[in-house]
């Protein structure tokens, strides 16, 4: 049985084409018939979102001008997520959270193993787009470590360096959106991608001996 395939991507938990691009990857693994592994890597889309984050409609229409258009967005990402498996949830998500403690609960995952940190990411995903769930509030993260039995300080340095340099990399590397998927240093696909797709490109490195 050969190893998980190694899998990096940089994504943002308040992203909704990551928790597509998560799916679709699933069902990408499904078609080339190997198992992969799910490496997470932060990216804020909204890194000056106040801590305590900002009212999701509020959010919405100073950035895309109305509620209505974003509605529209909305509509289009639901129907997307359907054909992923995924229940979007727009009416229960009240606040746009800031998501940095979110990935400083998923770089302490990571310490832990990569499986852990999938499914920590899984949750986070879950949370806020299904259940409305606001993940960038330390009492909510705080449940959701300690459902994984992650042990962390959403304040702990280290693990807030660790985040930053690697979201000044990934910016450094030109990365301007998400999700970012990899194999092996290599580009895979900008944004999610259809499950073929991803089959096809993931097919190349296993039929190369790369993975």
């Amino acid at each position: 049985m050969p190893e998980p395939l190694i899998i990096d991507v940089t994504s943002d938990i308040v992203c909704p084409w990551c928790f597509i691009g998560k799916r679709r990857l699933e069902q990408a693994a499904t078609i080339l018939g190997r198992e992969i592994a799910i490496r997470w890597h932060p990216f804020e889309l909204n890194p000056g979102i106040p801590a305590e984050g900002i009212s999701r409609r509020e959010y919405r229409i100073a950035k895309f001008g109305s509620w209505e258009y974003s509605q529209q967005l909305d509509a289009r990402v639901a129907e997307n997520g359907r054909g992923a498996g995924i229940e979007f949830r727009h009416d229960l998500m009240q606040r746009t959270p800031n998501s940095f403690r979110g990935h400083v609960l998923m770089a302490a995952a990571l310490e832990r193993a990569v499986a852990l940190q999938n499914t920590v990411a899984e949750r986070l995903f879950t949370g806020y787009f299904c259940k409305g769930e606001d993940v960038g509030d330390p009492a909510v993260l705080a449940a959701i470590a300690q459902e994984f039995g992650v042990e962390t300080d959403f304040d702990d340095p280290a693990l807030m360096e660790r985040v930053r340099e690697e979201e000044i990399g990934a910016r450094d590397n030109g990365v301007t959106g998400v999700p970012f998927i990899q194999c092996q240093g290599r580009l895979v696909s900008e944004g999610a991608a259809p499950p073929e797709m991803l089959a096809s490109a993931l097919r190349e490195f296993v039929q190369n001996g790369e993975a």
